[in-house]
């Protein structure tokens, strides 16, 4: 796998990519300790029982764990990326928002892990995961 040159990396921690835009995600807040996003609940996202995929709640969980420490990475001239993923469904959620926040948990030298919280509209915790952030160094292009 080859990482993502210095221009992409910038792009990509910037805002949700173009995977995050087809399912709504919405970055609210992208710092070295906290992140938090939402995404509004339509059709689209819910499995055949009316209740939102758990493929949302984990889509967003590493996104914004990873974009958040890539921006906390990239003047090092490091890179992030998603190694591991654990969610557990608490409660459903079947209609208005889901709101997500990520509390970081270890800064290592070459991994990262947050815990995101996803919650309902009534402030309710319906989902918990568990996210590890691989970070590793830029390779260098040949010149």
């Amino acid at each position: 796998m080859a990482a993502p040159n210095a221009e992409q990396q910038v792009s990509v921690a910037g805002a949700a990519g173009a995977f995050d835009r087809l399912y709504g995600l919405e970055i609210l807040e992208l710092g070295e300790t906290v992140a938090s996003a939402r995404v509004q609940v339509r059709d689209e996202l819910k499995q055949p029982m009316g209740l939102i995929h758990g493929g949302v709640y984990a889509s967003v969980a590493e996104s914004i764990a990873s974009i958040a420490t890539a921006r906390a990475v990239r003047a090092q001239d490091e890179f992030a990326v998603g190694l591991a993923n654990s969610t557990s469904f608490l409660r459903p959620i079947t209609e208005g928002t889901i709101h997500a926040r990520a509390q970081r948990l270890h800064r290592g030298r070459t991994t990262w892990v947050w815990d995101v919280t996803f919650t309902d509209d009534q402030g309710k915790t319906c989902a918990v995961t568990r996210m590890t952030v691989a970070v590793r160094p830029q390779r260098q292009s040949p010149t």
